[in-house]
């Protein structure tokens, strides 16, 4: 796959599609600006959220971004990818993470959403700034979960294999952590079975050497993530919308691929789901791709014309009119930034300007400058 547009293409639209508003089901963003759930590993040891989510949440609810996404929680202690990552399965995950939105709903209008997972054979890793190395068991690690009795490369913790009642287990987890996220009042809900965790494991031949019901056929691989996809939707309330981020091609000869994607999110679409975003890779360090701005982007376009799905498209796009091309081009719906907006906060605003759009803005920044916003007053809001 190859670029499609330049990343810094101008937009000669009157309206910037960036900026204009977006429904889904009962839930409408005011634009097409979305934070990605970027890992912060700044959990208590339990799993808990912490005064950091609310700095960190409430400066990115700030951004003007249309949608917020928590970072991804695990269901379950062994489906972390690291010892402070955040997880939503006991009540004090869902008292702490409640505190943290209502403290970002309350000065800011951006909507939220939650990514649910379980990190699988790839989880029990020390934080990033630790050196992302594997936690061994007798460090505080944990054992992995995975489809098959195959590690992740360079992974050397003892690997589980489960059942089907224990996929079952697993399932029930998902089902649980959603309607905690219900709760608390997430607008919308992502589900990740991407970049070889542990629902992308089962999908790609590459991780799922199973030999019942869970693995060979395409069919049965899809078995496992399209019941928690299920569980999933069946514990959401029906009037929000809930998506699920996938890998669309594995990069590696034999592995997981676009045709199999298609067909996968046709599955999902009949399910309930509402959208899909579409990331890539993952399930080996032996992937090979072609890096560049917006590479991942025509994998939600195909996605988007095959099954009617609205799309999210990530990767590379950091350039104002490249993310506006994306929308106005039909490619996807939304475009997420994670690293971008890490690096910029105010990437929104900044946009605008250069866009010519509208957006959110509080009004105690306003003598920061900025030609194209809407006041609002966070004040009213205490």
């Amino acid at each position: 796959m190859k670029p499609t547009e330049p990343a810094n293409a101008a937009t000669d639209a009157v309206e910037p599609a960036l900026f204009s508003p977006i429904a889904l089901r009962s839930v409408e963003l005011a634009n097409r600006i979305v934070y990605s759930p970027m890992g912060q590993y700044m959990a208590d040891r339990t799993g808990a959220a912490t005064d950091w989510h609310k700095i960190h949440l409430g400066m990115m609810a700030l951004s003007g971004a249309g949608l917020i996404f928590t970072e991804a929680s695990a269901v379950a202690p062994l489906g972390r990818d690291a010892p402070t990552s955040l997880g939503l399965w006991t009540d004090a995950h869902e008292e702490a993470l409640a505190g943290v939105i209502e403290t970002c709903r309350r000065y800011a209008p951006a909507k939220h959403a939650i990514q649910l997972w379980h990190a699988g054979r790839k989880g029990s890793m020390d934080i990033p700034w630790h050196g992302w190395r594997q936690l061994p068991e007798e460090e505080g690690g944990w054992p992995q979960t995975a489809p098959s009795p195959i590690a992740f490369p360079g992974r050397t913790n003892r690997l589980t294999v489960p059942t089907a009642g224990e996929l079952d287990k697993i399932a029930g987890q998902f089902a649980q952590s959603v309607k905690r996220a219900a709760r608390i009042g997430y607008d919308l809900l992502e589900i990740h079975c991407a970049h070889g965790y542990l629902l992308h494991s089962f999908l790609s031949p590459v991780s799922n050497r199973r030999e019942d019901e869970y693995g060979g056929s395409l069919e049965n691989r899809m078995r496992f993530p399209l019941q928690v996809v299920a569980a999933a939707r069946a514990a959401w309330p029906a009037e929000r919308p809930m998506g699920v981020r996938i890998s669309a091609t594995d990069w590696i000869e034999g592995g997981w691929s676009l045709d199999e994607t298609l067909a996968f999110c046709a599955r999902l679409k009949a399910l309930g789901c509402d959208y899909v975003t579409a990331s890539s890779g993952g399930s080996d360090p032996g992937q090979k791709i072609a890096l560049y701005p917006g590479y991942q982007v025509d994998f939600a376009a195909e996605i988007r014309r095959a099954t009617g799905l609205a799309t999210m498209a990530v990767g590379l796009i950091t350039e104002p009119g490249h993310a506006d091309y994306v929308v106005r081009s039909g490619k996807a719906d939304m475009v997420a930034l994670g690293r971008g907006l890490l690096r910029d906060p105010r990437w929104p605003w900044t946009a605008a300007d250069a866009l010519g759009g509208s957006i959110t803005h509080p009004d105690q920044y306003l003598r920061g400058g900025g030609r194209t916003v809407w006041r609002y007053s966070s004040a009213l809001k205490r």
